[in-house]
């Protein structure tokens, strides 16, 4: 394991970071069908990966992650409070409802959390977050009261995490991409008012499909080939863990005589491999479908309100293996835009796009996936 400086927060983080979806039990609905773990399993996952190196821990707050938090509190009274770095956040905006569930983050971890995140924050939500009084200030005041040590802000939307990259209450970033979703990756890499912020990559499997065509060393490399600070993998047995944090050494995995428990010692990170292009990646993926060649760089503004990047995501990802999900996605509102893509004469998507999508056919397209399943009915 290599470790990377968290921004400017002191703090050095594994490359790997251990993401606790896949160790909850229970009907949780983020967790995947194929996991169930109880309180010992879930335990010795992450303790299988605190012995391969990681020292950081991402979860959230309960109901929406189920009892992930108490798990990873046992965890860390086992393992030692202060050998891990835990990473917790909460889908609250205002700012005494953020409040409230740091207090509640706190009771269920039976310790401190060292980063916590604004989760998922958006366009619906931003002026709230970012306003006096709302959840950013409560951060800040709780990390001034020693609750937490340090503020985050946790986001799909490229435009949202530039903000908080400018403000000075914003200790570390989250954000998705990966080797193909790269359009948020790139651009971070070229804004310098990202420089010295710490940043969490979440989505590197692309909610776990991406491993069917690329091997995980190569999604895994491709994300740390960016200024970010830790690829956050969604970790639920001990091969994933090794799967993810021994790419570079030969599987299969551990011999079952594993060494004591160490204290990981920090060594700099070296320099991971060039990623693939992205069109080798849609070459690949051109051998099962017809590709949509969109990286997600979000530059794409539809006068409409219309997110023509998800759009053309989920319509990738029901051909890539999610395909109840996407669809169900996709027919929330597709009538819609693509009626009003019809309509629309300015077209300024059209520019913007440094893909030169043919964006009005795209969506075409996938309101024809979309008719072949919800057919139109007159």
């Amino acid at each position: 394991m290599r470790y990377r400086k968290l921004g400017r927060t002191g703090l050095m983080v594994s490359e790997i970071s251990f993401g606790t979806i896949p160790i909850l039990q229970g009907s949780v609905p983020v967790l995947p069908a194929y996991f169930n773990l109880s309180e010992e399993q879930a335990v010795e996952v992450m303790e299988h990966a605190f012995r391969l190196g990681c020292n950081l821990y991402d979860t959230a707050i309960f109901p929406e992650y189920g009892d992930a938090e108490q798990k990873l509190g046992k965890f860390a009274a086992k393992i030692g409070r202060e050998r891990i770095i835990i990473s917790d956040k909460a889908r609250f905006f205002d700012g005494n409802a953020m409040y409230t569930a740091v207090l509640s983050s706190c009771e269920n971890l039976k310790t401190f959390p060292d980063i916590y995140f604004v989760h998922q924050a958006d366009a619906e939500h931003e002026e709230e977050i970012f306003q006096k009084g709302g959840a950013l200030d409560a951060l800040c005041e709780l990390k001034q009261e020693g609750k937490i040590r340090f503020t985050g802000l946790a986001s799909h939307y490229y435009d949202i995490l530039l903000r908080g990259a400018m403000d000075s209450r914003v200790d570390v970033l989250q954000g998705s991409g990966n080797l193909l979703e790269r359009g948020m990756l790139d651009r971070i890499r070229e804004e310098p008012h990202f420089h010295g912020k710490g940043i969490f990559m979440n989505k590197v499997y692309a909610a776990g499909i991406l491993p069917r065509f690329f091997p995980v060393k190569t999604l895994i490399s491709s994300v740390l080939s960016y200024p970010v600070s830790s690829a956050l993998i969604g970790i639920g047995t001990k091969e994933q863990a090794e799967a993810a944090m021994l790419r570079d050494a030969p599987l299969p995995p551990l011999s079952p005589a594993l060494p004591p428990l160490p204290q990981p010692s920090f060594s700099p990170a070296l320099p991971p491999s060039p990623p693939l292009s992205f069109s080798q990646v849609i070459s690949r993926l051109e051998k099962e479908f017809s590709p949509i060649p969109c990286d997600r760089c979000q530059r794409c503004k539809c006068p409409y309100g219309t997110e023509i990047h998800t759009l053309f995501r989920q319509y990738n990802y029901y051909f890539l293996g999610k395909d109840y999900w996407a669809l169900r996605k996709l027919n929330m509102g597709i009538s819609c835009s693509a009626e009003l893509c019809r309509f629309c004469t300015d077209m300024p998507c059209l520019s913007m796009c440094p893909k030169n999508i043919r964006i009005p056919d795209e969506i075409e397209r996938v309101m024809e996936l979309v008719n072949t399943f919800y057919p139109i009915r007159s």
